[in-house]
């Protein structure tokens, strides 16, 4: 099985790995547009993996390219920005090859799942949102819909986190700065009283009890969470949110800037030149908030409760991995997408568009992420 994996970062390189290692990928086509990015990523994949070939490409990619770069391929998984996505998804459709990706922004998943009908005819399936959150925090909302009788609220609260608060934010940064202020801004889209509501992200922190001996941390809206799964559940439960978890003091430091209007898209004229507050933002803060690979922890809790309390929570504390080198967020992102790519591949998922809470195939998706080492507790909720 040949797999071709869109990206060469942080995520692009834990899919790529696992794909190989124990998705049943023999060979990897990697591509990515930054060529020492590209020189690092094939040269550690070849230390991981001694024995699987590996096909480095340098590309800037172009949508009218796409279909002649996937093509020859089982299957394609983006870890590209998410605006390349919908536009892999309708080049995966033409080149009839198996496609998911990372999501992270709920306008364009859409935008793919309209591609339902062409992919059907195509007879392949393309799956958005195949990472954490959105991604495994769906899988198990659904998993607890299912298991729950009469629920009526769910709450997903997920995070990565260095394992100790440092800098000036108490953080570092575990993927890439476009993502986490496409996160910080936008607005949450949630099912509130039985509606579905949206509500501006970064907004209504609230404390949060960590697990293991983490203490208090705080959570709070971000925008892409949830992604499409707060639609599908509407009708049929009062809440369904997420929120995402930092370390105290975060919260109000971040909101300031938002507040002073340093992470807008709206250009300013600063020294004669327009530019974009964020585009400075990334520029300045970045590289201060990038520390390459640090010791992390990523959490992710789900609970599914019924109008008393009862009902079911299932948890996660990973932590980074020395062996591989991989973070905790890199491994509990990549992961979940390799095990979604690899069910592409092999014909374990139906042809046609569709996120992961819609895919019913969470039992199987959580015993392959277990025997990655990623581990997922289940506990009972007995309510009031």
């Amino acid at each position: 099985m040949k797999a071709i994996v869109l990206g060469a970062g942080r995520q692009g390189l834990a899919i790529a790995y696992d794909l190989a290692r124990r998705g049943g990928a023999t060979a990897l086509t990697l591509l990515e547009s930054d060529p020492e990015a590209l020189r690092r990523g094939k040269s550690r994949l070849r230390r991981l993996l001694p024995r699987t070939p590996i096909r480095a490409l340098h590309r800037h990619l172009e949508e009218e390219d796409a279909p002649a770069l996937l093509s020859g391929h089982a299957v394609a998984v983006s870890a590209l920005p998410y605006r390349f996505n919908p536009g892999l998804a309708r080049a995966a459709v033409e080149a009839r090859v198996p496609f998911c990706d990372l999501g992270g922004n709920t306008g364009l998943v859409r935008e793919a799942l309209r591609l339902d009908r062409a992919a059907r005819r195509a007879g392949i399936g393309l799956v958005p949102d195949c990472g954490l959150a959105p991604g495994l925090g769906n899988v198990l909302a659904a998993m607890a819909a299912a298991e729950v009788p009469g629920i009526r609220d769910v709450r997903i609260r997920c995070g990565g986190l260095p394992r100790r608060p440092s800098g000036p934010l108490g953080y570092a940064l575990l993927f890439s700065i476009e993502g986490l202020t496409n996160e910080y801004t936008g607005e949450a889209e949630v099912i509130r009283g039985g509606r579905l509501r949206r509500f501006e992200a970064f907004t209504e922190v609230e404390p949060f009890e960590g697990p293991g001996r983490l203490g208090t941390l705080e959570c709070f809206f971000t925008s892409g969470g949830t992604s499409t799964a707060a639609a599908t559940f509407a009708g049929r439960l009062r809440t369904y949110d997420y929120k995402t978890i930092r370390y105290p003091g975060h919260f109000e430091k971040v909101r300031a800037m938002i507040d002073l209007g340093l992470l807008s898209l709206d250009p300013v004229r600063a020294g004669g030149v327009e530019v974009a507050p964020r585009a400075v933002f990334h520029a300045a803060a970045g590289p201060r908030l990038d520390r390459g690979t640090v010791e992390d922890l990523a959490i992710l809790r789900v609970e599914g409760t019924d109008a008393r309390g009862r009902g079911v929570r299932y948890e996660m504390l990973e932590r980074f991995d020395p062996r591989t080198g991989f973070s905790a967020m890199e491994r509990t992102t990549g992961y979940p997408a390799a095990v979604t790519a690899s069910d592409l591949a092999f014909g374990r998922l139906p042809p046609g568009a569709r996120t992961p809470e819609r895919l019913g195939y969470g039992k199987a998706h959580l015993a392959d992420l277990r025997r990655r080492g990623i581990r997922i507790r289940r506990t009972e909720l007995r309510g009031r």
